[in-house]
This record gives structure tokens, C-alpha cells and sequence, in this order.
């Protein structure tokens, strides 16, 4: 006998096994349920729930990242007539500028005056006492190894002026 009768005789022998005593019972009785089950009953689709858009209403409001401003009513100052700025005067170009971007970053002396070297709106400038720095009229008055000290002019809130104090300190690297 050759090799491919063997094989031909030992899969005629594997599919006689297969069909012989194969119950079907199983599966009629899961088709006859099938069919027994009305033909129009068909689940409703579920309700489609809206979505509902939200909108962010505090960006005009306080930085909650920022400590809160307390003022005093009772003990807050009052703008003396001789202050207020010059408003006839031509701005200078970083006076457009919140005063909080710049900080000194170093000074720079020749041998008539000493300036100081200011980072903030797009660069590195160059700015010496009687400049102006910041969006409140203000003005430097003293420049120092370490800081700059500047007069800010800024409202009341009764349509008086108020002379500010304010110093930039030299920022180490780091």
C-alpha cells in the first residue's frame, strides 16, 4: 500500500467519525425560537441628550493666581493738587509697556553716567535717570549697582493724582 492511499484511507476514516451519531437537536431548537419571536417588535433607539455649550464668564475678573489687592478705605491717600502727569510731553517707546515685564538685568557706566540695562518688551534697552519706564508716567530717578528706583504717577480714584514709589531690582542669573 502506498503512502497516499494510507492518508486518503486515514481521512476517509476521521470524516465517517464526524457524521456518525451527530445530534442537530441544539440548534433546531434555537432556530425554531428564532422564529417564534414577533417580527415587528424592534427597540426604540435611546434619547439623544443635547450637549450644552459653556461659556467661560470671569476672564475679565482678578487672576485667582495673583494675591488680592486690599485697600483701605478709610485710610487710603488722597492726590494733592500738584501732582499729575505731563500729558503735553512725548512718550517714550517702553512707556507702553507694564512696568512689572521689565527687570535690570545690568548696568553699563562711561565716563559721564551710569546706565542701566532693562529686559522686557521684545529685548534688552538702554535706559538712564529722567527716562521713563512703565504705563503709569513713571519715571527713574535713581540707577544703582543693584536697582533702579522709579516714581510712578498713577490716579486716586477721585480724580486726584498719587505719587508711587517703585524699584526694579537687578536679577541675578540664574
Amino acid at each position: 500500500m502506498s503512502f497516499s492511499r494510507l492518508v486518503l484511507v486515514t481521512g476517509f476514516v476521521f470524516l465517517a467519525g464526524c457524521g456518525v451519531g451527530s445530534d442537530f437537536s441544539d440548534l433546531r431548537t434555537y432556530m425554531d425560537e428564532v422564529r417564534a419571536k414577533p417580527k415587528g417588535a424592534i427597540e426604540p433607539l435611546p434619547t439623544f441628550q443635547p450637549y450644552e455649550s459653556f461659556t467661560y464668564r470671569a476672564a475679565s475678573l482678578r487672576s485667582p493666581f495673583q494675591p488680592p489687592v486690599k485697600i483701605d478705605v478709610v485710610t487710603r491717600q488722597k492726590g494733592a493738587p500738584e501732582i499729575k502727569p505731563d500729558e503735553s510731553r512725548v512718550k517714550q517707546f517702553l512707556e507702553g509697556f507694564n512696568i512689572e515685564t521689565f527687570e535690570m538685568v545690568g548696568t553699563l557706566r562711561n565716563d559721564r553716567q551710569l546706565f542701566a540695562l532693562v529686559n522686557g518688551a521684545g529685548g534688552v534697552h538702554r535706559v538712564k535717570v529722567g527716562d521713563y519706564l512703565g504705563r503709569n508716567h513713571g519715571k527713574i530717578l535713581v540707577i544703582d549697582d543693584s536697582k533702579i528706583d522709579v516714581m510712578e504717577i498713577v490716579p486716586d480714584g477721585e480724580g486726584g493724582w498719587l505719587e508711587r514709589p517703585r524699584s526694579l531690582s537687578l536679577k541675578e542669573r540664574s
